[in-house]
């Protein structure tokens, strides 16, 4: 069975961190991909990380800030998040990908519960 937990979620200050976890099952070989939808925003994509290679994506709005990284011993995705800024609030979601482009990817799997990243003075 294919499952995808979220947890680490949080409310930070500007400038804070966050470290988010993504747990699956029977999916080791699999791209992964962390998106996020903000109220009132269509969902979209923001970093993602192969299965195979270790290679990563991220879109722009997170290059230097973000670090997605896999312990494929624990079955897990991390997505570290610092300098944290007011528009990353969002419901932050995880899910298998086809596709290495943290712009464009889509997803393979259903959506789990998210964990909610609220940035806020």
């Amino acid at each position: 069975q294919v499952q995808l937990v979220e947890s680490g979620g949080g409310l930070v200050h500007p400038g804070g961190s966050l470290r988010l976890s993504c747990v699956y099952s029977n999916l080791n070989y699999y791209t992964i991909g962390w998106f996020r939808q903000a109220p009132g925003k269509e969902r979209e994509g923001v970093s993602c990380i192969s299965g195979t290679d270790g290679s990563t994506d991220y879109v722009d709005s997170v290059k230097g800030r973000f670090t997605i990284s896999r312990d494929f011993a624990k079955k897990t995705v991390y997505l570290q998040m610092n300098n944290l800024k007011p528009e990353d609030t969002a419901l932050y979601y995880c899910a298998a990908v086809a596709r290495l482009d943290a712009g464009t990817m889509t997803p393979l799997t259903s959506w789990g519960q998210g964990t909610q990243v609220t940035v806020s003075p």
